[in-house]
This record gives structure tokens, C-alpha cells and sequence, in this order.
């Protein structure tokens, strides 16, 4: 309730500042409705956005309950997607039956091994994994840089991407109108098999026991190092097989700026969700919608740009934040109040 409360507050004090710089408020709300639901195309535009935010949204929120900061998933993705994208080029020979399962496979273990180095790292030596995840990231830009203007660009383009891949890796859209693929119904998958993992498994509830309180953790007898390695090991999985929603299942290729910040919005996604698995789904979608959302702004505003929401993204953070030190009794003293007024405007 209070998240939710959060949210409109939020959504409300957006559409604020947007008429104070000069646009009406409810075009604004009409235009990202449109652009994100107007369509088969713009929905499955949105829920393609989605996918890949609930991957990175997962990355982050494993690293969270162990206590780490992952600050490295837009790197992860990176190395996972550009992985698959070097598999499917290097070994066409593969057969169709096992060739994208192959791909798959060496992109999420890549980006498995990109989050392993952090984490032990901060186990083993005692690194920030925050300074350490965040240099990765720039060490991934250049690795996947160096291949792409080399050995394995593509040339039939002038733009900054690899050659595609052998069509045997390539999986078929489920509509064919919109880069909306099986990925989605993975990442869905994936955040329940998660949640059960945290809550209900012995390992899950040790994980979160690291991050709430290492030192009696491990007068319990936890391997609490352990569980640190494995958490940030976790979370570059899931941030590569956005790699699967890119590359495997849409574009063929590994293309040098397709993340439109994923690594980064995954952080705002899973505390929005206060690092629930499930809650992680609703939370992509709302990003997702935003995502697909800001970008007819350019072309339906004079006066606001598709950077309005980043903006917006950054006030729902805030409010939801805001709203979770409220009591019950704070809000529904709140709630009495307006309808109180309401009432009052009524008679």
C-alpha cells in the first residue's frame, strides 16, 4: 500500500513539474499511454524493454540480499550478449538443435565469470565491490570495442557492430511485428524460481542472513564468503542473458551501444521492488512502459525531451523511498483528510 502510494505520489509530482515547463500535463500522461500500449507493436516494444529489466532488475537484487552493491550489470550484459554474439560467428558448424543452447550457455557463463572476478574480490581480499564493478564495466566496453572494430566486425555496415551470427543460433520472434520474444516468459520463469530460492530454500535464507548481519552469520557457522562470491557469480547470469533477448532471440548480432542503460535502470527497478523477485516484475513494466513511453516525446512536445523520463524515473524512486518511512496511521490520517475534502467539494 504504501509503495503504491508511493508510486501515485510520485506519477503526480512528475506531471507537476512537466506543466510548470509549459506542457499540459495530461498530453504528457496521454503520450507515454499511447506510445507504450497504443499498438501490438508499441506493447510488444514495451514488453521487450521489460525483459531485459527484469534480468538486470534480478542481477541487482540477488547482490542485494548478500549485502553487495552490484554497480556492474550494464558490464555483465555486455560480456553475456557480445558472447552469444561471438559463439554464433565462430562455430557455425554447430548444429541447429544444440547451436543457440551452446550460445546461450558460453554468454551467461562469460558473464557469470565478469561477476565471479568482483566477488571474490571482496570476499577473498576485502575490495569494494562497488569501485570494482564499476571499473569492470568500462573494461567490458573496451573488450567487446576492440572486437567489434576488428576481427569481428561486420562488413556489410559502417555502424559499430559484430557480423551476424550463423542463422541456426537465431530464434524466432513470437511476434513477428516486434522484437517480443520467449525471453519474457524466461525472465517471468526466472524471478519465481528466485524468490523461491531466497525464502524458501536453506541457501536463499543464509544468502540474505550474509547481507543482514555477516559477523553473526558467521558465528552461525555460515560460509559467509562463500555466499558473497556466489551472489555477484548470480547476478552476472542474469545480467548476461539479457544477451538472450538481444542477440539469440531478435538481432543476430552484437550491436555497440544496444543497452539503452539496462545495467543502470536494474538498479532503480529492484529497489523500486525493495528487492522482491516478484515485485521485480511489476517494476520492469512500469520502466519498460516509461522506456517505450519517452519516445514520441521528442516529436509530440516542444517544450520537454525523452529525457523527461529520467526525470520521472528519478521522482518515483524518491517517493516510493519517501513513503516507506509513513506509518499506517500517517497515511490513513492522509486518506481521511482528502476525503474529507471531498466530501466538503461535494455538498
Amino acid at each position: 500500500m504504501k509503495a503504491v502510494f508511493g508510486l501515485i505520489t510520485g506519477l503526480i509530482l512528475s506531471l507537476i513539474l512537466a506543466a510548470f515547463a509549459g506542457e499540459n500535463p495530461i498530453h504528457i500522461l496521454t503520450i507515454l499511454g499511447k506510445s507504450a500500449f497504443g499498438s501490438p507493436y508499441d506493447l510488444g516494444l514495451t514488453l521487450f524493454y521489460t525483459t531485459s529489466l527484469i534480468f538486470t532488475g534480478l542481477s541487482v537484487c540477488i547482490a542485494f540480499h548478500a549485502g553487495l552493491f552490484n554497480i556492474g550489470a550494464e558490464g555483465q550484459l555486455n560480456i553475456g550478449a557480445f558472447t552469444m554474439a561471438a559463439t554464433g560467428i565462430l562455430f557455425p558448424f554447430l548444429p541447429p538443435i544444440i547451436a543457440p543452447i551452446v550460445a546461450i550457455l558460453f554468454g551467461v557463463a562469460a558473464a557469470a565469470a565478469w561477476g565471479w572476478i568482483p566477488g571474490y574480490l571482496k570476499a577473498k581480499r576485502g575490495s569494494h565491490e562497488v569501485i570494482i564493478t564499476m571499473m569492470m564495466n568500462f573494461i567490458a566496453s573496451g573488450i567487446v570495442s576492440f572486437f567489434i572494430v576488428g576481427k569481428l566486425k561486420n562488413p556489410n555496415s559502417q555502424n559499430p557492430e559484430t557480423a551476424e551470427m550463423a542463422s541456426q543460433f537465431i530464434l524466432k520472434s513470437v511476434n513477428s511485428e516486434s522484437p517480443f520474444n520467449f525471453s519474457f516468459y524466461l525472465a517471468i520463469i526466472l524471478a519465481v524460481v528466485i524468490w523461491i530460492f531466497l525464502y524458501r530454500t536453506i541457501w536463499g535464507f543464509e544468502l540474505r542472513a550474509t547481507g543482514q548481519n555477516e559477523e553473526a552469520s558467521q558465528v552461525s557457522g555460515i560460509n559467509t564468503q562463500l555466499y558473497k562470491i556466489l551472489s555477484l557469480t548470480l547476478a552476472g547470469a542474469f545480467a548476461g542473458l539479457v544477451g538472450l533477448n538481444e542477440v539469440i532471440a531478435f538481432s543476430g548480432k552484437f550491436r555497440l551501444g544496444f543497452s539503452a542503460d539496462f545495467g543502470f535502470i536494474g538498479i532503480a527497478v529492484a529497489l523500486l521492488a525493495r528487492n522482491n523477485p516478484l515485485g521485480i516484475l511489476l517494476t520492469a513494466f512500469l520502466f519498460g512502459a516509461l522506456q517505450k513511453g519517452s519516445t514520441d516525446l521528442d516529436f509530440e512536445t516542444q517544450k520537454i525531451t525523452k529525457d523527461f523520463t529520467k526525470i520521472i524515473q528519478a521522482i518515483i524512486i524518491l517517493s516510493v523511498a519517501a513513503s516507506v518511512t509513513l506509518t499506517n496511521r500517517d497515511l490513513k490520517k492522509f486518506m481521511q483528510k482528502i476525503r474529507g475534502k471531498m466530501w466538503n467539494q461535494q455538498k
